[in-house]
């Protein structure tokens, strides 16, 4: 009787790591082991090709001297200051707007929700076609008589539309998240600071706000990595070289250029690659960061 009870005692144990091995092969097949072999190679010369010789800190003192990476993270720093406010804040006010029981409601959650699902290239083109020269909105400008404006021919016209891009294709995204967290804020709330002479706005700032405090965090890191590491819809509106004069590339767009074809130094790209790791989640960090510190004691 004691070895089957054994044995019993022997599968309960395996069988749970059994269930995980799978899913922790697939992580270690396709996120830790391409992970540990970037740390590696940010500190060789590797290449397509070759798998290169250790240099040490070299290609960090290349990228020091870099004018192409102090561009880049420029751009991809302007972009987390400029767009992670709009992601954190108008998801919300879209969320409270959806929120509400009405007729038809439920066909605008869909539509707010529309850009999400769809294809990150289709809508990039589709912004291209509306953004170009001759497209829908300087056909209309022309009609009006403002002129053409070179959307995508001018450097921060360009930056500006391809955030405007992401901010847009956010949205419902994020709204689902706030849409979540306000099912859970009493309503009693609400109607106590209405009784008191709050008006809507008050009501926004004084109950609605901290009532969704940690969803609005949650929201900022995302968005602030997600901002960061931005590269599908810079590279769709400018191009591979980066806009004029490659003065719209991004990190992670400067990373795809220098690290691929015959040629690419694979070595500096995971060094770039690296930098942007690391500075990525110390922004989450310092999002966090700022919210233990406006918590009450």
């Amino acid at each position: 009787m004691e070895r089957p009870a054994k044995r019993i005692r022997t599968h309960r144990a395996i069988s749970p790591w059994l269930f995980l091995l799978p899913g922790v092969g697939v992580i270690a097949a396709f996120n830790l082991y391409p992970f540990f072999t970037t740390i590696y190679k940010a500190f060789t010369d590797a290449r397509t090709l070759t798998s290169g010789n250790w240099v040490g800190l070299q290609n960090f003192q290349t990228m020091i001297h870099d004018d192409q990476f102090w561009t880049a993270l420029r751009n991809s720093g302007l972009y987390v200051l400029l767009v992670v406010p709009f992601t954190v804040l108008l998801p919300l006010l879209l969320a409270m707007l959806v929120q509400k029981q009405m007729p038809g409601i439920a066909f605008f959650r869909s539509a707010f929700y529309t850009p999400v699902v769809a294809s990150v290239v289709v809508v990039g083109l589709i912004w291209v076609w509306i953004l170009d020269d001759r497209g829908l909105v300087n056909g209309i400008l022309n009609v009006l008589g403002a002129g053409p404006v070179k959307f995508l021919g001018d450097q921060w016209l360009l930056l500006l539309s391809a955030m405007a891009l992401t901010i847009w294709k956010g949205l419902g995204y994020y709204m689902i998240i706030y849409l979540a967290a306000l099912a859970n804020v009493p309503q009693e709330l609400h109607e106590a600071a209405a009784v008191d002479g709050a008006g809507p706005i008050r009501r926004f700032v004084s109950v609605t706000m901290p009532s969704v405090r940690p969803t609005m965090v949650l929201v900022g890191a995302l968005s602030s990595v997600n901002a960061f590491k931005v590269f599908s819809e810079v590279f769709l509106l400018a191009g591979p070289a980066g806009g004029p004069a490659g003065e719209d590339t991004t990190l992670v767009m400067l990373v795809q250029r220098v690290g691929t074809g015959l040629n690419g130094r694979v070595g500096y790209a995971s060094a770039i690659s690296l930098i942007v790791f690391v500075i990525a989640l110390l922004l989450m960090l310092l999002v966090l960061r700022a919210d233990r510190k406006e918590e009450p004691r």
